[in-house]
């Protein structure tokens, strides 16, 4: 009741464009929901009531307009021009040869005067499908809340397959995050939440093949979940992975290959725009510049060298590989520290499937990105209350393990 009530008062602040106040609700939705986390999944036989919450939840935010982000205007963009037999990597949005195309939506794409396309081929697919239903945000809300949906259930056959409560699901399902950026903004990342859900399913009863196909799909939506692949392969005796993963890629890819190199979009000129090659997009390399000025490389070889660790730990791990996924995946977000709160949503699904607590810490303080996301910058108290207060609650769970044993400091 909570949850919904903080639910409803968000989408009042919404409709009086107070994304102050927004903040604030956020926050407390998901402190609520840290508590409903921990006392539901003491209990059993609460599945029909998680899975019902979580529907409810969703319902509210489907039926507002967009308020958070205006990311879903690209999508139709890029929807209709797909229907027009238009590669959407050939043109930038306000090009001459799309004119006849724009109407109200145009006028809302971000980025349109001078970037095209960064979403790769998986993703364009899926705008190419949703805005045949309708060239609308309800509809391309809709089709990917159905698209999230699948994730959940992807999300409930992995755990079955760990032979872990299903009511676990919760720590998806009831999160904050997912509900206000898929179901309340239409972000994409249901896809991603989806494919690499079904990735972690096929993986857990052994379809190899499959597995490697959703997470070459998955990477094909965002391209984070790559980092997943030492986690999900074993290289020794497993040509399937491999295989399915560059089949898939070759077959998204072949449809857009008419514009050659253009095929991956706005990739590059968006890690120059936000400042992540330079280091000023990293929140610690801009936080410590005032003091220290780090180059950017130092930085980018700490955060590659910590991922080669990972990656070479889970290539030849000798247990679950959920933990795994879940570790590169977190690791590999939280090093981008991005600058948008729905970058986090697949990190809640990873944190599902493996929970280790203190990973959920930067899900339930991502809203504060929205403060003074206009700058380009992440300012100093957020990046030290989301990446800070991770490091802090992370450190003391390794000191707690380190004195008590893993049998007493969870999972």
């Amino acid at each position: 009741m909570l949850l919904l009530a903080g639910e409803a008062a968000g989408l009042w602040v919404q409709e009086r464009k107070d994304l102050d106040g927004f903040i604030v609700i956020a926050l407390f939705q998901g402190a609520v929901y840290a508590g409903a986390a921990l006392a539901v999944l003491r209990a059993r036989r609460t599945l029909a009531l998680i899975l019902a919450v979580a529907v409810l939840l969703r319902l509210g935010a489907l039926a507002a307009p967009v308020f958070l982000s205006d990311d879903v205007d690209r999508y139709i963009w890029d929807g209709r021009v797909q229907a027009h037999g238009i590669n959407p990597y050939r043109y930038i949005p306000n090009d001459p040869h799309l004119a006849g195309l724009r109407d109200q939506v145009f006028w809302h794409i971000n980025r349109g005067n001078y970037a095209p396309t960064i979403y790769p081929p998986v993703a364009q697919m899926l705008f190419f499908l949703a805005t045949r239903l309708g060239e609308s945000a309800l509809a391309v809300k809709l089709v990917l809340s159905a698209i999230e949906a699948l994730g959940i259930w992807g999300l409930l056959c992995v755990l079955r397959a760990a032979r872990a409560p299903p009511e676990r699901v919760l720590l998806y399902a009831w999160h904050p995050l997912p509900v206000w950026e898929i179901a309340g903004s239409g972000h994409v990342d249901a896809a991603v939440v989806a494919f690499v859900a079904l990735a972690l399913a096929a993986a857990a009863t052994g379809r190899r093949g499959w597995c490697g196909a959703a997470l070459a799909a998955a990477t094909l939506v965002k391209y984070f979940p790559v980092v997943l692949a030492p986690a999900l392969w074993r290289p020794a005796r497993d040509w399937r992975f491999p295989a399915a993963f560059a089949a898939v890629a070759v077959a998204a890819y072949l449809p857009y290959l008419g514009v050659g190199p253009r095929v991956f979009g706005f990739l590059g000129g968006y890690v120059k725009e936000e400042q992540l090659v330079s280091g000023s997009g990293v929140w610690l390399l801009d936080a410590l510049r005032p003091a220290i000025a780090l180059p950017s490389w130092v930085y980018l070889a700490g955060a590659a060298t910590l991922m080669a660790g990972l990656a070479t730990a889970a290539l030849y791990r000798g247990a679950s590989s959920f933990g795994w996924a879940a570790a590169l995946g977190t690791a590999a977000t939280l090093l981008a520290s991005p600058h948008y709160p729905w970058y986090f949503v697949w990190v809640v699904a990873l944190f599902c499937v493996a929970p280790w607590w203190p990973a959920l810490w930067p899900t339930l303080a991502a809203p504060l990105l929205y403060w003074d996301a206009h700058t380009g910058h992440i300012p100093v108290w957020v990046g030290f209350t989301l990446y800070g207060g991770f490091a802090i609650l992370a450190l003391g769970d390794l000191v707690w393990r380190g004195l008590y044993g893993r049998g007493h400091a969870g999972s």
